[in-house]
């Protein structure tokens, strides 16, 4: 692979402590969401994370996958919802929903080009054979 971006970060304290980027843009208190045994949901967590870098850069990937096929859309949004669960090995996995919306085109057109930006995202790629991944797709105007 070449490199084209890399940047660092560091946890102190797992779970329930803090993380901060390497330049300091990102200095976020991290503490266990309830569903894991914390006592709120009131703090990042790893999980949320990687949620926002996912939509972030699988969005990314998806206008540039419209702007190569030159097809007009509005403004598109892309939520994940990423959760973490037992294995059967007793490990633990993650799984994540990416849903995509791609208004001013067919659903057809929508789950087309949500299919190819799967294939490009960096998070996709990464993850892929590793998590199970369920995409959807909306057309909705904002």
């Amino acid at each position: 692979m070449k490199t084209l971006y890399s940047i660092g970060a560091t946890a102190t304290g797992g779970r329930n402590g803090h993380v901060e980027s390497e330049n300091g843009v990102l200095s976020l208190e991290v503490r266990m969401p309830k569903g894991l045994g914390g006592s709120n949901d009131d703090y990042a967590n790893p999980e949320m994370l990687f949620a926002a870098g996912y939509s972030a850069c699988f969005d990314s990937a998806l206008n540039l996958v419209i702007k190569q096929s030159k097809i007009k859309t509005g403004e598109t949004s892309v939520t994940a919802k990423v959760s973490i669960g037992q294995l059967d090995n007793g490990g633990f996995g993650l799984a994540a929903e990416l849903h995509a919306n791609v208004p001013g085109v067919s659903i057809e057109e929508a789950n087309t080009l949500v299919e190819k930006a799967h294939q490009i995202c960096p998070y996709s790629n990464a993850t892929r054979g590793n998590m199970e991944v369920k995409l959807t797709v909306s057309n909705t105007e904002s």
